[in-house]
C-alpha cells in the first residue's frame, strides 16, 4: 500500500484519517480486496458525495462509500485528501 500512497502523492494527496468533508479538501477513498490489494477509487465533490467510474462509459454518484463494498471492490481501507484547486 505504501506504493500506492507515494503515487497518489504525486497528485499532492496525504493520507488523513475520514471521509469526513473537509472545506477546501478534496478527498479519496480507496477500495481493497481481502488481500489488501487496491481495487477501486472514489473522489468526494464539493457537496459531499462521491463520484466513481465503474466501467468505460460508467460514471455514478453515491451518497455513502458502502453502496460499493463487496466482492467486487472489497472495502474502503484509506483515505486521501489534497486541496481543492
Amino acid at each position: 500500500m505504501d506504493a500506492f500512497i507515494q503515487a497518489y502523492s504525486t497528485l499532492k494527496y496525504t493520507p488523513c484519517e475520514n471521509s469526513e468533508l473537509e472545506s477546501g479538501y478534496e478527498k479519496v477513498a480507496i477500495y481493497t480486496n481481502e488481500n489488501g490489494v487496491p481495487t477501486h477509487a472514489t473522489r468526494q465533490l464539493p457537496d459531499g458525495t462521491w463520484t466513481s467510474k465503474l466501467g468505460k462509459d460508467v460514471d455514478i454518484e453515491h451518497e455513502s462509500l458502502q453502496v460499493l463494498e463487496g466482492s467486487a471492490y472489497g472495502k474502503v481501507k484509506l483515505f486521501l485528501k489534497r486541496p481543492r484547486a
